[in-house]
């Protein structure tokens, strides 16, 4: 009832506050007269409800219902998610370093960072937790594991762990410490002279990661060209964004102006820094996942005819929210202003409440669109999102392979390979025989996953049509031809895909011997994106 109590004082103190001789048709009058009913309508189903309600749960769902009408990113935090929501702007927790999901017979540990105390321990991907710190971790749901392996930094955590390499149970004391998930995934040279930097976030701090990964790279003496992929960021801190920029273009740059209704949120932000390189050429590699601050730099760059942009449009959003404190330990993140980049266009979606399946933009019709200049004159789009430079499409997969990874089976090989085989190859040099790719063809067929085709879903719907208008019988003969065709046995699916799926699974591997940046290694081995910014670099700097 600590919430409805809440409401109760803050509701009453509001209305009674309001100006008593305000006009009956005014906007405030409207307002107190609002609040006072809904204060009614909690208390009236508090005493008389026919059953009981709780409360706090229900002004909850009145909450979240009010913020679905206004903009997608305008949400209440409640006070059991806030710490979820520091560790998403600061990169920051206290815990031990590693992702875990829930296993028969106890937490399993999904990945562990590199150089964290899970790490050091020796934790791997597939040991069993069934034990965390006394409490028994074989029913325990993985929400509360997280919890109780997170805590304060430098304090410890026992655990009690089946190792997967063995089947010993090992008993452990863990220290916790301050994790920071750096912001790059990966940076390291591809073509010989192509710097790549992988930026997964803008979280604090996230652009010395940057500017140290790029020192990195001039230290080698064989940069000449960068790739920044911001591919499926979803953003973060814009300061961070904006300093990231503020490292390729002259200190004083406008890179992004905040404008909206309070002029409290509205601000202009300049690069503050002298710059480290203004002239090597530069590809960012964007796509649809691309979103908020990875949009700012991608933008910014390309206004400021500073880059080229390569991929497919991003995700178009260009709202600025702040957080404000409700009580309570709640918080309120409530859109503020828009986002406008060098040119003057603002990369928020004109309609977000319209979006393609995986929330993308949309198509924006051109007359919805307007027009703006890059510093040297290249005519570029507002309406939603970055429309890149040069359209670069990712690849397509099959349906069984969607299915495959849905149900984690290349993730769950990955570890029974890890459990057998003591090293690999190094990432760029790893691959899978013809007999390892056998044995994973045995192991998934062994595995629950539907492996009907996109073109047996819809062979299955043409059936049930035909029947449905009494014309199955007429071309039975026909269909049972075709149905032979078109349908075979998993195993022979799993071969006829193999070109999709080892790449898939060799990556995985590597993550499980060489951390995330080996999963990235191995990607690049074959990214058609990567590969059509090298090429575009090469041509560009010559």
């Amino acid at each position: 009832m600590q919430l409805f109590q809440k409401l109760l004082i803050v509701v009453t103190a509001w209305v009674a506050a309001w100006p008593v001789a305000a006009p009956a048709q005014s906007d405030d009058f409207k307002t107190a007269q609002s609040l006072d009913i809904f204060h009614s309508m909690v208390r009236e189903l508090s005493l008389f409800y026919v059953d009981s309600v709780k409360i706090d749960r229900l002004v909850e769902i009145g909450i979240e219902a009010m913020l679905e009408s206004l903009d997608p990113y305008t949400v209440y935090i409640p006070e059991e998610v806030s710490g979820d929501f520091d560790i998403v702007t600061t990169g920051q927790y206290g815990g031990v370093g590693a992702l875990i999901r829930k296993a028969s017979g106890g937490i399993e540990i999904s990945e562990q960072y590199e150089g964290f105390p899970a790490d050091r321990a020796g934790l791997v991907a597939g040991d069993l937790l069934v034990e965390i710190d006394g409490q028994n971790a074989r029913d325990m749901p993985v929400d509360k594991a997280s919890k109780t392996l997170r805590g304060i930094a430098g304090t410890p955590v026992a655990l009690k762990v089946v190792k997967l390499r063995g089947g010993d149970t090992l008993s452990l004391s863990v220290v916790r410490e301050r994790v920071h998930l750096s912001d790059i995934a990966f940076a390291g040279l591809v073509a010989d002279s192509t710097g790549y930097i992988r930026v997964t976030a803008f979280t604090k701090d996230g652009s010395r990661d940057f500017k140290n990964a790029f020192l990195s790279l001039q230290k080698t003496g064989r940069l000449r060209r960068l790739i920044i992929d911001v591919r499926s960021n979803g953003g973060g801190l814009l300061e961070e964004a904006v300093n990231m920029v503020g490292l390729f273009v002259p200190r004083g740059t406008e890179v992004v102006t905040a404008r909206g209704r309070i002029k409290l949120f509205e601000a202009t932000y300049r690069t503050q820094e002298a710059p480290l390189d203004t002239q090597i050429p530069i590809v960012v590699l964007v796509n649809n996942a691309s979103a908020s601050a990875a949009e700012i730099l991608a933008g910014a760059l390309q206004d400021l005819d500073r880059a080229v942009i390569v991929g497919t449009r991003t995700f178009g959003k260009g709202l600025v929210q702040a957080v404000r404190k409700l009580g309570y330990n709640t918080q309120l993140k409530v859109t503020s202003a828009k986002y406008y980049i060098p040119s003057g266009r603002c990369i928020q979606i004109i309609d977000y409440s319209h979006r393609n399946e995986d929330g993308s933009a949309g198509n924006i019709p051109d007359s919805l669109r307007r027009a703006f200049q890059t510093k040297n004159g290249r005519t570029v789009y507002d309406g939603g999102g970055i429309t890149p430079d040069i359209t670069a499409e990712p690849p397509t997969y099959a349906r069984t392979t969607y299915e495959l990874v849905a149900r984690d089976i290349p993730w769950n090989y990955s570890v029974r390979y890890f459990a057998t085989h003591p090293a690999i190859a190094a990432p760029e040099d790893f691959h899978l025989t013809d007999d390892d790719y056998e044995d994973f063809i045995e192991y998934a067929v062994g595995r629950q996953f539907d492996g009907r085709t996109a073109s047996e879903l819809q062979f299955e719907k043409l059936i049930e049509t035909l029947r449905y208008e009494q014309l199955y019988d007429d071309t039975k003969d026909e269909l049972t031809a075709l149905q032979a065709k078109i349908n075979t046995d998993k195993r022979d699916k799993l071969r006829r895909y193999r070109p999709e799926l080892q790449p898939l699974l060799e990556e995985e591997i590597c993550a499980r011997y060489y951390y995330t940046s080996g999963r990235i290694r191995a990607m690049l081995r074959r990214d058609t994106q990567v590969k059509t910014a090298v090429e575009l670099g090469m041509a560009t700097s010559e």
